[in-house]
């Protein structure tokens, strides 16, 4: 038992290992691990949980005690509670059983659900009288033709039994909580008393959960049998519990106990179970299917040929399908154990099912299938068996006579025609021979994909770092071949950077700085066009006038109104030129900065020792394009000084303004009447001047600023990516002062790099290893293909069967001395002009 927790704990410790090599890698960061975290679980775990599941009164709980051969779980038609019983390996001696009761509350709240769905009508409470209900209920049983007979009755007979579980056991059951005791709580020294009390039907009512602890070889290896509440019960949060289990990653197999051979077809409820097990990647094939009561056909044929139907459509592809009498295999192999003097164990077995209301015997359930079994279920047929059922003797004395006339063959006929012997060494077999070997599989199986990944990616990188320059001259000489690529990526990135720029700005977007800049321009146009109004002086302008025309003592409303216009036109210039021109400086201030922040520029700093004249040409630019916004900001406020053209049209604001103005400020021929039509002279000049303004700062400046950036900055972006590639020789120069540290850096950074590799496939190589040995996988075996370690012959560089020219260093001498690849150029160009000139 140590010795493979050890090597649990060594798996979980390897496969972790390889999900955090994966991790480093970016590469493999989309693989998608929670396969292999799912069925690492499943390999690892101390327990594998399979869940009974299916509607009550499918027979799941019979089943479990005919695999076990024991009489452990409660079983009985029509019982349905929430009760989840799990069953776990013990070792000898050491058998016990732990009861878990429900709470006041969950058994209260079970109640109403059930008083609610039979309507019936109790003081409008729960509590009521519990005798009175539970009379109830035993009217609805007689009514419908007992417990079995309906949904109805199975609720009532519910309903009865949790009422006396929970009046029998009152004492162990807390209010919110639930108590859980240990069987010697109840004075029992064995299982079977302890899983006597637990069967009972009022007991089980009202326990949540029983946990048996069993000395049985097919427990072994932390197999754990949970039966659960059936998919179909009364109170909806009892199905719900089975659900929960079937959708719980810890579950790692369901049976699914089906009812066709009773029914004839599949439930809505079964069909929901199906697709929910399906539904749970961590389950995976591991269902099997059980057509309980399968001897319901053998009395039925139209019900035979619709289960046969079922079997041929719906679980064609399944090889996990069983039929079974849950009833006749478990109580065959019971009476196995009996003989005459206890009359086959109806003295012992069922001696609580004989006892009836009168002095005659009741005859048990399995009584009557056996005798169903001997006389009409066509089973015996060719063989040698002879029973013959009376019908002059009661049932328990057919039985009697039956077995013994035939004895111990005729048992295991019946339990082998029961399907239950088949099952359980399916059963068997899986969990001591299959379960192991497909856990591992489905592990090896979802690794794979992620060491393929792995063992790729640091071949790849190891082969890129192998292909390196081993010395500093190789590095050098390789650095000195990339001048030319690496100067038009440059200029290529720079030109492309510069468009954005200018692309954003036009756009109106994602530059905040230069969008900051231009409404601080609006900002300030219309702050001076109010400060200049606010300023205006009739008086100034009046006296302005009379100065220009000396020989004129009267000056006309026009005249004040033609100075204004130039006085606003004027101021409004003066602060359109300044924004604008800090506009642009603003924009290559920002410009360079973004520019000096990118990958870019800090290689052209490397190769260059320079920025090339970038910083240069955009200072010129921005002087060349300051000139010309203020001209285009002169002209956009020249055109103030005229009205605008609606100015003087009929029926506008304007126009009534300029009446009113006018009738103001022309009553008299004095100066005095024209300084009181000031108010109306200052509200005039602001109709036409905010129009003005507004659609400069709204439409019509905003494309002026986009189109002088663009005409200016456009074409020199291509000239600046051609002058970078122009620098050939100057960066040959200054790469051949710093190169010779840089390469001795890069030897360095390769080699610590690719030791870092080295390393890698070293962890990467011995948790392979060891996952292997964990899960006892044969190196030659096709599972060790999946998990492929990295050998040394797997890391060595393929020679190149062609190789692009750029990568093939020419060996060309001139008069004996090498020549440079830049001369090797220079003569092939000229020699082509020559011979094109020669033509």
């Amino acid at each position: 038992m140590t010795q493979s927790v050890d090597t649990n704990l060594n798996l979980q410790d390897q496969v972790h290992q390889l999900l955090e090599l994966a991790y480093q890698e970016p590469d493999l960061h989309s693989q998608d691990v929670s396969a292999i975290q799912s069925s690492l679980r499943k390999a690892v775990s101390p327990t594998f949980e399979i869940v009974f599941a299916g509607a009550f009164s499918a027979g799941k709980s019979m089943l479990i005690n005919a695999l076990l051969e024991r009489k452990l779980l409660y079983s009985a038609e029509g019982h349905a509670t929430g009760t989840e019983c799990q069953i776990a390996y013990a070792e000898q001696g050491q058998e016990r059983v732990i009861l878990t009761f429900l709470s006041h509350v969950e058994i209260f709240e079970q109640a109403r659900l059930l008083i609610q769905s039979l309507g019936f009508m109790i003081d409008g409470t729960v509590v009521g009288d519990l005798k009175s209900v539970q009379a109830t209920c035993q009217q609805v049983i007689q009514e419908e033709g007992g417990e079995s007979r309906s949904d109805r009755a199975k609720r009532a007979s519910a309903l009865d039994l949790l009422i006396e579980g929970y009046m029998h056991n009152e004492n162990y059951i807390q209010p919110e909580a639930n108590a859980t005791y240990p069987m010697e709580h109840f004075s029992f020294s064995t299982l079977q008393e302890a899983a006597g009390y637990a069967r009972r039907g009022a007991n089980s009512a009202v326990l949540k959960r029983i946990e048996y602890y069993c000395h049985d070889e097919l427990l072994k290896d932390g197999n754990v049998l949970i039966d659960t509440p059936g998919i179909d019960a009364p109170v909806k949060k009892d199905a719900e519990l089975t659900y929960d289990r079937i959708r719980d990653p810890d579950t790692s197999a369901v049976v699914c106990v089906l009812k066709p051979a009773e029914t004839g077809e599949l439930t809505t409820e079964e069909t929901e179970l199906l697709e929910t097990v399906r539904s749970n990647p961590g389950i995976r094939n591991r269902v099997f299917y059980t057509f309980n009561r399968i001897d319901k056909t053998w009395y039925n044929p139209q019900l035979r040929q619709r289960l046969e139907s079922i079997l041929h459509k719906q679980f064609q592809n399944s090889d996990r399908v069983y039929q079974t009498s849950g009833l006749l295999g478990f109580y065959g192999s019971q009476i196995r154990k009996t003989d005459r003097s206890n009359r086959f164990g109806l003295d012992t077995l069922f001696a609580e099912e004989i006892k009836g209301s009168s002095a005659q015997e009741e005859a048990p359930l399995f009584v009557t299938e056996f005798n169903n079994y001997c006389a009409t279920s066509g089973k015996l047929i060719g063989s040698p068996f002879r029973p013959e059922a009376r019908g002059y003797e009661r049932p328990n004395e057919n039985y009697v006579r039956i077995l013994t006339e035939n004895g111990t063959p005729l048992i295991e006929q019946l339990v082998k025609d029961s399907g239950v012997e088949n099952f359980r060494s399916a059963i068997t077999r899986y969990l001591t021979e299959e379960k192991r070997p497909q856990l591992f599989a489905a592990l090896v199986d979802d690794l794979s994909p992620l060491c393929q990944g792995l063992r790729q990616t640091y071949i790849e990188t190891w082969q890129h770092f192998d292909s390196q320059p081993r010395n500093v001259e190789a590095i050098q000489e390789k650095e000195l071949r990339q001048i030319n690529p690496i100067l038009k990526k440059i200029g290529d990135a720079l030109q492309t950077h510069l468009e954005q720029e200018l692309t954003q700005i036009a756009a109106s977007k994602n530059n905040q700085a230069f969008e900051g800049s231009f409404i601080k321009l609006q900002s300030r146009m219309v702050k001076q066009l109010d400060e200049l109004l606010s300023s205006f002086l009739v008086a100034s302008v009046h006296e302005q006038a009379q100065a220009t025309h000396k020989r004129h003592a009267v000056v006309p409303l026009l005249g004040i109104l033609a100075e204004a216009f130039y006085y606003l036109a004027d101021g409004l210039e003066e602060t359109l030129v300044d924004a604008s021109q800090e506009l642009v400086v603003c924009f290559f201030q920002h410009l360079k900065e973004k520019i000096q922040q990118q990958d870019y520029y800090s290689e052209l700093l490397r190769v260059l020792g320079s920025d090339s004249g970038i910083e240069q040409q955009l200072t010129k630019l921005q002087e060349q394009a300051c000139h010309a916004i203020r001209n285009e900001a002169k002209v956009e406020c020249d055109r103030y000084v005229r009205e605008q053209p609606d100015f003087y049209a009929e029926g506008t604001v304007s126009v009534w303004q300029l009446r009113q103005t006018l009738q103001q400020a022309c009553g008299g021929y004095d100066y005095q009447s024209m300084v009181d039509a000031e108010p109306a002279i200052r509200q005039l000049l602001k109709l036409d001047f905010e129009q003005k303004v507004q659609k400069t700062v709204m439409t019509a400046f905003r494309p002026t600023v986009n189109t002088t950036l663009i005409n200016h900055l456009l074409p020199v972006a291509q000239e600046l990516a051609d002058s970078i590639l122009q620098q050939q020789q100057k960066a040959r120069l200054y790469l051949a002062k710093t190169l010779a540290a840089e390469a001795e850096e890069t030897l360095k950074e390769n080699q610590r790099r690719q030791e870092a590799v080295r390393q890698k496939i070293e962890v990467y190589n011995q948790s392979i290893t060891s996952v292997k040995q964990s899960l006892g996988i044969m190196p030659l075996g096709e599972q060790s293909q999946k998990l492929p370690e990295i050998q040394e012959s797997d890391l060595a560089l393929v020679p190149a069967m062609t190789a692009s020219l750029g990568d093939i260093e020419p060996e060309l001498s001139l008069n004996g001395v090498e020549a440079s690849p830049a001369v090797i150029s220079e003569l092939v160009t000229t020699g082509q002009n020559g011979w094109q000139n020669s033509r």
